[in-house]
């Protein structure tokens, strides 16, 4: 399995003949270099949004439209975007599984908001801000964790779930900050690979992971701090 960062909360995840773009904001992402815009967005097979901001929710309409993606997100958000142009949607909702062939997608609970604004000041609220969770044939289990802060819930989801790989937000501001982040890791969950997000993209947010590798302490080792456009193989 791959899994590529294209900065921000971008990723895709590759494995089979599946490619998974989870929060594809590619576009006026300042740590995304668009020149790669149609290599990345390459045989996507499917799109996996976390909530309704627009830093998450990106491409999607460009890129769904294309092929006619499936868009697997809350029901409010897909019904947005079916009414968008994206033909194929799989709503879903917190603690709702969705199958497709070779993996799983059950939305858990984050705490965030979620909502898209107009350029005329209308406000369009987008469901529920979600992780998101990938249970996948034969490979580990991966947790996006979306937008949020550090709860207590996090520990059912550690005994639901089991995931293997956390995709953790650290940038502070709109998320968990760094020694948060790296709190809940510890406290909750039993990764065995971390992989940052969130961070060095806008300036108001961290510009760095130190703060969450030095909070991690003695399980600094299972932060993968990764460069934008990098894969790796998991």
């Amino acid at each position: 399995m791959k899994i590529t960062w294209f900065g921000h909360s971008s990723f895709s995840v590759e494995f089979a003949s599946t490619k998974i773009l989870i929060d594809p904001f590619l576009k006026g992402n300042p740590s995304f270099d668009e020149s790669g815009f149609e290599a990345a967005i390459a045989d996507t097979t499917h799109i996996v949004l976390t909530h309704g901001h627009g830093d998450h929710v990106g491409d999607t309409v460009e890129i769904a439209q294309r092929p006619d993606i499936p868009v697997i997100a809350n029901f409010d958000l897909c019904m947005w975007l079916n009414a968008k142009g994206v033909k194929k949607i799989d709503p879903t909702n917190t603690g709702g599984m969705v199958a497709h062939p070779g993996f799983t997608v059950t939305f858990v609970q984050a705490i965030h908001s979620s909502a898209h604004l107009d350029e005329d000041g209308t406000s369009h609220a987008l469901g529920n801000s979600c992780g998101v969770v990938l249970h996948i044939d034969g490979e580990k289990t991966i947790y996006h964790m979306g937008d949020t802060d550090i709860f207590g819930d996090m520990a059912l989801i550690q005994e639901l779930h089991q995931p293997q790989i956390g995709i953790v937000p650290i940038g502070d501001r709109f998320t968990m900050g760094g020694k948060v982040a790296a709190l809940a890791c510890q406290r909750y969950f039993k990764f065995e690979t971390i992989i940052p997000c969130h961070y060095a993209s806008f300036g108001i947010v961290d510009q760095n992971a130190d703060k969450f590798v030095a909070g991690l302490g003695g399980d600094g080792d299972k932060a993968l701090v990764m460069t934008s456009g990098q894969t790796i193989d998991v």
